[in-house]
């Protein structure tokens, strides 16, 4: 099936977006002791090749290396640019979003409320659903665990009373059925994951009749497409951290024996904010 990245070869070391240090380098734009951010694989050391994906980056201004994986990497550019830019927020409409309490969502709802909207947030479990709204500041959580798509359908009206104006999709099945029986007219649905399907035959979505109905513009979003405005929304992230106005977590587990495990949680959602794997031999 064709997808945006191909895919890992057999016996070859995952891909994953990773944050290090220079051990030796033969190219002399990059040199020893120097902090990286790249695409490279779950391992111990990469060789980098060049013309890849690697670039600098200042970990003196930041409270920790790991943010450019998380907040000021993929994850908060991808949040950043995929409600602003493929949502088009306006103040007062009601933005919904699914696995509200992961890295993408949690910081998507945070972007909202600074926008002026209404922010709806669903995930799995009362202490999640509390944190998205003591933590992250959402107005209303729904859980959906054990409920049918009636049952959510029903919880998340209620919590969007107004109806839904966007949402930032992050899972599939079930739950994109149940926001898209919400939708007003003019709404804007991105779809920036599916992690439910992943794994499991697709379903499809049952209640894409009502994108029809409602006149809602649907949009898939990659965030490789704004590599160029990268720095601009860095540094308006920064700034909504840096004024307190956004808050991020990371779930860090150690131990490159422990890589499976811990990719494993992504799909069973026992992280809460960006999933890291620290592999550092020391």
């Amino acid at each position: 099936v064709p997808s945006y990245m191909p895919p890992v070869d057999l016996d070859d070391a995952v891909r994953a977006t990773t944050v290090g240090r220079v051990y030796k380098s033969k190219n002399p734009e990059f040199t020893e002791g120097q902090w990286v951010l790249g695409l490279n694989k779950v391992e111990e050391y990469s060789l980098v090749l060049p013309g890849g994906f690697t670039s600098p980056i200042d970990v003196d201004i930041v409270p920790s290396p790991s943010i450019f994986l998380s907040a000021l990497g993929a994850v908060g550019l991808t949040a950043y640019f995929g409600l602003q830019d493929a949502g088009q927020p306006k103040a007062g409409e009601t933005v919904l979003v699914s696995g509200a309490a992961g890295a993408v969502g949690s910081m998507v709802g945070q972007i909202a409320k600074i926008k002026g909207c209404r922010a709806v947030g669903i995930a799995g479990g009362a202490e999640k659903c509390r944190r998205l709204i003591e933590d992250y500041g959402f107005d209303a959580a729904v859980d959906y665990r054990g409920k049918d798509i009636d049952t959510l359908t029903k919880e998340i009206g209620e919590a969007a009373p107004d109806g839904v104006d966007i949402i930032f999709e992050n899972v599939g099945g079930d739950i994109l059925d149940a926001g898209l029986m919400n939708l007003n007219e003019y709404s804007r649905v991105i779809l920036c994951g599916l992690i439910s399907e992943y794994n499991t035959e697709p379903k499809g979505a049952r209640n894409l009749w009502q994108t029809i109905v409602k006149q809602t513009t649907v949009k898939g979003f990659l965030i490789r497409d704004y590599a160029p405005r990268f720095s601009e929304g860095g540094a308006e992230v920064a700034g909504w951290i840096a004024d307190g106005k956004v808050r991020f977590d990371e779930h860090i587990d150690s131990g490159i024996e422990n890589s499976f495990e811990v990719f494993m949680k992504l799909f069973s959602g026992q992280n809460t904010g960006k999933l890291i794997l620290d592999v550092s031999p020391d």
